[in-house]
């Protein structure tokens, strides 16, 4: 079976699950027959799993809008594409300070890049790792946190069961599509999720979908 095969297979199956699971999911998965959940990968550059944390360091407290001006710039700074870690820390800071960064997030993605490139951390052994691992090992690092971590497990590793209580957006989306009479807690956003378990990236996408798809139709 071919790998697009493969994929339509498992979409098939988690949506039916995830109808099962949750009638919320339901209605907002019938109403997205087309929906591609892949598709908002094609609006960001290629990303390893620097890129992705480099990525998401940047979109800390950031719109989306933001984040991708900043990131543009960046990419300006490194002939259009994403640094590695070691091209990073050759360059001198202010230039990626004149691209919008804070020195803080500066701190961040140097201290990231020095670990990855002096062996204290191995990018090909991190991305082998377990969702939990993997956030073990990197939220030491001063300026990541678990928002960070989860961001880079679906952008980068597309890890198949990631929810991002923390994400604002998602909050709003839980809190539109569920109508919650309040922003819901990351706690309330875990205990909504728990029934999406094995496909909680599944899950995100569609309510991200249902709540930003509409608002880009009507602005066009």
């Amino acid at each position: 079976m071919s790998e697009d095969s493969n994929r339509a297979a498992w979409l098939l199956q988690a949506r039916s699950y995830l109808s099962d699971a949750d009638p919320v999911l339901a209605r907002l998965i019938a109403e997205r027959p087309d929906f591609d959940p892949q598709a908002w990968r094609t609006q960001l550059p290629p990303m390893d799993l620097y890129g992705a944390l480099l990525f998401q360091v940047t979109g800390q407290q950031l719109s989306v809008a933001a984040t991708r001006r900043i990131l543009g710039r960046i990419q300006a700074l490194f002939g259009g594409r994403l640094p590695a870690p070691a091209e990073l820390l050759a360059l001198d800071p202010a230039k990626i300070r004149e691209a919008g960064l804070s020195w803080r997030k500066i701190a961040t993605l140097r201290d990231l890049a020095e670990r990855l490139t002096d062996g204290r951390l191995d990018q090909e052994a991190l991305v082998t790792l377990p969702d939990d691992e993997l956030m073990a090992e990197l939220t030491v690092i001063p300026g990541i946190g678990p928002w960070t971590v989860q961001g880079a497990l679906l952008v980068a590793l597309e890890r198949e069961d990631v929810v991002l209580p923390g994400d604002l957006a998602l909050r709003k989306a839980i809190q539109t599509a569920y109508r919650l009479d309040h922003m819901p807690s990351q706690q309330e956003v875990l205990a909504i999720a728990e029934k999406w378990r094995p496909y909680r990236s599944l899950a995100t996408s569609y309510l991200f979908s249902a709540v930003f798809e509409p608002a880009a139709r009507n602005e066009s």
